[in-house]
Order: structure tokens, then C-alpha cells, then sequence
């Protein structure tokens, strides 16, 4: 079996993280799965949540996914989201902003974009 496994993260408007890992963790529409090296090969839905990489140098990268799919075969993993931000790129002030005009304005929607956004920044 293999160490690692590559990863390509890929939102609509770019590619997000490529690279190898050793589990990365998200959450689909069965649950959450963890998906290592030498996983057996799955499709799924991806929900709303934070992912978790854990790369092979031994960091981890944390994304916020806002839908999409999930894609393992052949130690390859792909991750092709409908909206992704690295956690590093998230400014908190602002989304935290953004959830409490969405909460004013009764946006589940933006509230619940706000809320994992804030979540994968509290992850990382």
C-alpha cells in the first residue's frame, strides 16, 4: 500500500491545493469520511464544511468547501468544489460580519456560507 496519496483540490474559478497527503477528512452527504492511501474507490457529494489535508511533510492545509463532489480511485483524490477558500485567506472580521447581517436579513443560506467559513478558520 501505498504512503500517500495526491490530492487536487479545484473550485470553479481555480485550483485551490495540489499535492500529496497522507488523510484528508470532508464532509459528504453520507457523513464525513477520511480518505487514506489505498482507500477504496468512492463518488460522493460533498457537503458544506471544512477539509482537512494532512500533507506529507506533516502540516495541514484546511479549506472551507461550499458543495461539490469527491472523487477517489488510483491514489488519486480529487475534490472539486462549487466555491473554496483556504482557511488562510479567510478574514474573519468580514465573514463575521457577513453572518450577522445574513442573521438580521434571515439568509440561512449566507448564515450557514458564514458559519463554515468561520468553522474551518477555528480548524486550522
Amino acid at each position: 500500500m501505498a504512503a500517500e496519496l495526491h490530492v487536487a483540490l479545484v473550485a470553479a474559478d481555480r485550483e485551490v491545493w495540489s499535492g500529496q497527503a497522507t488523510l484528508v477528512v470532508a464532509r459528504t452527504t453520507s457523513g464525513d469520511i477520511g480518505v487514506m492511501p489505498g482507500h477504496q474507490p468512492l463518488l460522493g457529494v460533498l457537503e458544506s464544511g471544512p477539509v482537512t489535508i494532512r500533507t506529507s511533510e506533516g502540516g495541514t492545509v484546511v479549506v472551507a468547501v461550499h458543495g461539490g463532489f469527491i472523487s477517489f480511485a488510483d491514489n488519486k483524490l480529487s475534490l472539486l468544489a462549487e466555491v473554496a477558500e483556504l482557511a488562510d485567506e479567510i478574514d474573519v472580521q468580514r465573514v463575521e460580519r457577513e453572518l450577522e447581517r445574513a442573521k438580521a436579513e434571515g439568509d440561512a443560506a449566507a448564515e450557514r456560507r458564514a458559519d463554515v467559513r468561520l468553522r474551518t478558520v477555528s480548524t486550522r
